[in-house]
């Protein structure tokens, strides 16, 4: 597996080996003993899939007592995939990063807790499958506006997005239940 840094610290691009035929690919997506050797979390509780169609936008999410960790991938269709820092005393907080994951090259993005975490489905619709660190606790969970104009996510919009009412009524960052 290769681990790709990105330009937030702890925020990381995955690509597993790849081997390729005549009757297509295969790909270990997830190994505890390799990502222990990569220093990456290998303990995870939950696993979740979404389906979505073409311009619905989910996000920004987090939670602020359990806050999870995330490894995210798209195993049908292509996203858009959002991280940003919203740990009050980062020296990164409020910035973001996006990374495009889709299911031909099955990249991944590590997603460690204390960030929020967001996606745009770009193709006709996607299914994102992602593993957590810490189990959802709906009390504990926050939404950020998607379009927070003071953290300014450039996202890849052809049309309007379809948000759900929970994310349109999303707080800014500023006025948003934080981690240290």
């Amino acid at each position: 597996m290769e681990v790709i840094a990105t330009h937030l610290p702890g925020v990381l691009r995955l690509r597993p080996r790849v081997f390729t035929d005549d009757r297509g690919w295969f790909a270990e997506t997830w190994n505890q003993a390799a990502f222990q050797q990569a220093g990456l979390p290998s303990r995870f509780v939950q696993d979740n899939q979404s389906r979505s169609r073409q311009h619905v936008l989910r996000g920004l999410h987090f939670q602020l007592q359990h806050p999870q960790g995330k490894l995210v991938r798209a195993v049908a269709g292509r996203i858009f995939d959002v991280a940003v820092d919203v740990r009050r005393s980062s020296a990164h907080f409020g910035h973001w990063v996006g990374v495009e994951l889709n299911a031909e090259a099955p990249e991944m993005l590590w997603i460690p807790p204390g960030f929020a975490h967001g996606f745009l489905v770009l193709s006709e619709s996607a299914d994102v499958l992602y593993k957590t660190t810490d189990f959802y606790a709906p009390v504990s969970e926050r939404t950020i506006r998607w379009d927070d104009p003071s953290i300014g996510i450039e996202w890849p919009m052809t049309a309007q997005p379809i948000i759900a009412a929970k994310d349109a009524s999303g707080t800014l960052l500023h006025q948003t239940d934080l981690p240290d």
